[in-house]
């Protein structure tokens, strides 16, 4: 199922699908025993800057830490570019006496009397919470925790989070940063995690709600009142939890997954049926530095607005027209023209309902929205309604190069994988230009975000930072922390959690060459973890220092920075059964007129319900589906495979 997004009144579409499920499908909110929850309710928060007013303490001297940064302009090839308003304003920042050394020795102690006074100035001064993040307390937290005690002494009630609590990474900037974003998006998080516990209560669900990480695990509605930083990314990295699914069941080893909805397009890498893994992740205008799948976005949704700037040059997003008023082709009161309406202008849409069955697609609508284009541009409502596509287009072609160059990749090498309500009208084409093995849509595209969700795993990741010359003499102590790890998630897992099945316990290690800037994180052996491994661990970042790079030097002394330990408890997945493969060529329902490629064509329309395992026929064509349309461009062929997807190649591929 599907319903429009509430952005005015956040998980109110949740409960309507429920009551839908009830409807249509006789599903009662008694009969749910698991429930997942994915949501954009942090990541909104930080593009809409409604969060929480802080105060950030740091230490005395520091205080320009978010102002500094890292000194990285925000457009290379501007010289005119200015870098975002930060999220806690200057006058918000105030400094405490006392510091730490690097190795998380204490320096000179705090003073009582600057803790006073900046929470007296942060009170005044409006402040609904308060950041606290101190020098090296990735190495000893102890001075963040005496300010915070002294804190709620003095101001019983205040929200305060220290940056050693929300993810203690070596590096001010880093830390401080995610810091202020996890306290910046909390309280509205967790109220809003609130209100969805109370609503499925009522709404007679007796099953207590898991939630989507950012890492690609879930974890329980509680700990993400209290741990909103690792839910940030929430709703996204359920997509590609889902697309590395499908890509595994389906035997695919390369995989991108384009995920494009309303607002955005999102891309991802998925290698082995393992979405690429990182930290740095952009959150509206920053970046966030916990565990997260890592996904690229661009500003080109199904939503996303055209309009010609002051010198006649049609562009297309970022601004979107979301579900209301959306495109004008929805009859909800939109009447600016969106990529839907470009494709419901040119024919490629609207010939059966959409949503389910919560939009008939008004044609002339999305006609007198692009007319308003094309009168500008001197051109014809049809090709203007292709520029904005191929525009679209372009811009993720942009972004997918960016990725081929980060991951080494080779894109010939890849299928992609077009899901969410508009991937698959704009796959094809995006795979074209990119020069993809085949396009493959899921049997459900619109709701595979869902999926992700409903197979992922119970996953925490837990570090420590070291920051140490690696070498034999550390060997104990490199043991006994990953033992404290260890005992961490495993706490975290069958305490907090109340998961009592398999699970499994992996580890790894930020490591680099001595003088290097960046760590690589390398995977090590869990039994040479505990063990203290030193030779092993040196070892394994050669090996992926080559595999990464082409090249390592093991005669080069290496630093060890952090060490990780990820948890995850493996859940029950839902099995669906294979088609038997029949092969029959299939016939459309019907021609329908569409432009396509410069000119109008007769197009042959689908039903995907229609399709069996088996059923193949040749483009150009469009497959209609209650969340979705397929469309397939001229010189391209399609055949269903056994669990249900739509597998499209060019003409010279298949």
């Amino acid at each position: 199922m599907k319903t429009f997004s509430r952005p005015d009144e956040p998980g109110a579409e949740v409960i309507e699908g429920i009551r839908l499920l009830g409807e249509r499908y006789g599903i009662s909110p008694g009969e749910i025993t698991y429930f997942t929850h994915g949501t954009t309710v942090g990541i909104n928060t930080v593009i809409q800057r409604r969060g929480l007013k802080l105060a950030l303490f740091v230490t005395r001297n520091f205080e320009d830490v978010l102002e500094m940064g890292r000194l990285k302009g925000p457009d290379m090839y501007s010289l005119l570019s200015k870098r975002p308003a930060p999220l806690v304003k200057r006058s918000m920042v105030f400094g405490i006496e006392g510091r730490l050394n690097a190795d998380g020795s204490e320096r000179f102690p705090l003073d009582d009397a600057s803790i006073v006074a900046a929470v007296d100035a942060a009170r005044a001064r409006g402040a609904e919470g308060i950041i606290i993040s101190l020098l090296h307390s990735y190495r000893n937290p102890e001075h963040e925790l005496a300010v915070r005690a002294r804190v709620e002494e003095l101001w019983p009630g205040v929200f305060v989070n220290c940056s050693s609590q929300t993810w203690p990474i070596i590096r001010e900037y880093e830390r401080t940063i995610t810091a202020v974003i996890g306290g910046y998006v909390q309280p509205r998080v967790a109220h809003y995690l609130g209100s969805l516990q109370q609503a499925l209560k009522k709404a007679g669900v007796t099953c207590e709600p898991r939630l989507t990480k950012s890492n690609g695990g879930i974890m329980s509605a509680e700990q993400g009142k209290r741990d909103c930083v690792q839910m940030i990314l929430s709703g996204t990295a359920s997509g590609v939890i889902g697309a590395a699914h499908l890509a595994q069941s389906c035997g695919i080893t390369r995989c991108l997954s384009l995920d494009i909805g309303g607002t955005s397009a999102d891309i991802a890498v998925i290698s082995d049926g393992q979405p690429k893994f990182g930290s740095g992740e952009l959150i509206g205008d920053f970046n966030i530095h916990i565990p997260s799948v890592s996904v690229s976005s661009v500003g080109e949704g199904g939503g996303s607005i055209a309009w010609v700037d002051d010198l006649g040059v049609l562009k297309v997003g970022p601004e979107s027209a979301g579900s209301r008023p959306g495109p004008a082709c929805y009859g909800r009161g939109g009447d600016r023209p969106t990529i839907t309406d470009a494709m419901a202008a040119t024919g490629l849409l609207g010939h059966a309902p959409l949503g389910f069955n919560a939009v008939n697609v008004d044609i002339e609508a999305s006609r007198r929205a692009i007319a308003t284009l094309s009168d500008r541009l001197n051109d014809t409502i049809e090709q203007t309604a292709e520029t904005i596509l191929q525009i679209a287009v372009s811009g993720m072609y942009t972004e997918v190069s960016a990725l081929i160059s980060k991951y080494g990749i080779d894109i010939n090498e890849f299928s992609m994988l077009a899901f969410g309500g508009a991937g698959p009208m704009l796959g094809c084409y995006l795979s074209r230009e990119l020069g993809v093995k085949e396009t493959v849509v899921p049997l459900v595209p619109g709701v595979l975000s869902a999926l992700g969700g409903l197979i992922a795993d119970l996953k925490s990741d837990f570090l420590s930072t070291v920051y140490l010359d690696l070498s034999e003499g550390d060997a104990v102590l490199i043991a006994s922390e990953y033992a404290r790890l260890k005992d961490r998630a495993e706490s975290w897992l069958g305490d907090e959690q109340g998961f009592d099945g398999d699970f499994r316990v992996t580890a790894s290690a930020d490591m680099r060459y001595k003088g290097q800037s960046y760590e690589l994180d390398t995977p090590i052996d869990l039994a040479a973890a505990l063990a203290g491994d030193v030779a092993a661990m040196s070892a394994a970042f050669h090996a992926e220092h080559a595999r990464m790079y082409g090249h390592s030097n093991p005669a080069a002394p290496l630093q060890l920075i952090s060490l990780k330990v990820v948890i995850t408890g493996i859940g029950d997945k839902p099995m669906f059964e294979e088609q038997e493969v029949v092969p029959a060529r299939a016939e459309p329902q019907r021609l329908v007129r569409a432009f396509m490629d410069g000119d109008w064509r007769d197009v042959g329309l689908f039903s995907r319900y229609d399709l069996s395992a088996g059923s193949h026929f040749d483009g150009p064509a469009i497959v209609a589906q209650d969340d979705t349309t397929t469309v397939i461009p001229r010189g391209h062929s399609c055949r269903v495979d056994r669990n249900g997807n739509l597998r499209i190649v060019k003409g010279d591929q298949a």
